[in-house]
């Protein structure tokens, strides 16, 4: 972990106003932000680490705590929600066994509840990873999952096999 953080220090050095920029790529290299490295990232900046912290924890892109390989987003705006969000959400989080917020035990998903993804004429919609899947039902949500659940379980048997 500490090569790749240096690597990506390296590229900073001496800007010291590259806070944000450093975290977004400290995120993209390990897909949170792991603690160690914001204590690591403020001595590089001579920064107090309440600083980095707190610049962390305000922007709501930044995850303090490791998220799933896979993303579940699904919209709680107006017209989802009018339009049977709440029962989406609901359902996936049985599907997943998680509650919204939460990522599960293996590291597979993530569930995030959206206030508005920007598509209202396509409500209710969810995004999985980066593919949009609009109009959803909630049993298009337990195929969804399911498939990709499937789809993993399939990649650790190749896995297995080799």
């Amino acid at each position: 972990m500490e090569e790749r953080l240096n690597k990506i220090l390296s590229v900073f050095e001496g800007k010291r106003g590259a806070l944000i920029s450093i975290l977004q790529r400290v995120q993209e290299e390990f897909g949170y932000l792991p603690e160690e490295t914001l204590k690591e990232i403020a001595t590089f900046l001579k920064l107090p680490r309440s600083q980095v912290f707190s610049v962390a924890t305000f922007y709501a892109h930044f995850y303090l705590t490791r998220r799933g390989d896979h993303l579940v987003r699904v919209c709680q705006g107006t017209a989802c929600h009018v339009r049977g969000g709440r029962e989406i959400l609901e359902v996936a989080e049985h599907c997943l066994g998680i509650k919204t917020g939460q990522t599960t035990g293996d590291y597979q998903y993530s569930l995030e509840r959206v206030a508005c993804l920007g598509s209202c004429a396509l409500a209710p919609l969810i995004v999985f990873d980066d593919t949009l899947y609009p109009q959803v039902t909630t049993k298009n949500v337990v195929e969804i999952l399911k498939n990709s659940k499937d789809a993993q379980r399939e990649k650790g048997s190749e896995a297995e096999k080799a």
